[in-house]
């Protein structure tokens, strides 16, 4: 429903691309070629705009609340990333370390320190 939403308010806010190119024919007089060109542009600008909006809806649907905590099976690596003092070798690190049954794996099969687990403890998890 949500997705629905957004996209109409994209369309509805893109309405005015499509006025001012017939505003200009009110003031002068366009050619159907001149038309045709700015619409075309026009509809090119609301194309870029319409993926752009999908992707972030893409993006929001799939990433994490941020009182919900990060499944250490499916987390991306910028989700890890996104943990307290994760850095891009140790999400690295927990990926090639997939599958984990068990959050305390993480210190187990030694992909973090002590130190680095403890400061993801509360936000990580694993589901089964």
């Amino acid at each position: 429903m949500h997705v629905r939403a957004t996209l109409l308010a994209l369309v509805v806010s893109a309405l005015p691309i499509f006025f001012t190119g017939c505003n200009a024919c009110v003031s002068r007089p366009a050619s159907p070629d001149q038309m045709r060109q700015e619409t075309a542009a026009a509809t090119a600008q609301l194309k870029d705009n319409a993926k752009a909006v999908a992707q972030g809806i893409r993006e929001g649907l799939t990433r994490p609340s941020p009182d919900q905590p990060v499944d250490l099976n499916t987390a991306s690596k910028a989700q890890l990333m996104s943990l307290p003092g994760m850095d891009d070798s140790s999400a690295e690190r927990v990926i090639a370390g997939r599958p984990y049954s068990t959050e305390h794996q993480l210190l187990e099969r030694r992909v973090l320190s002590r130190e680095e687990y403890n400061k993801i403890a509360d936000s990580i998890t694993v589901k089964k």
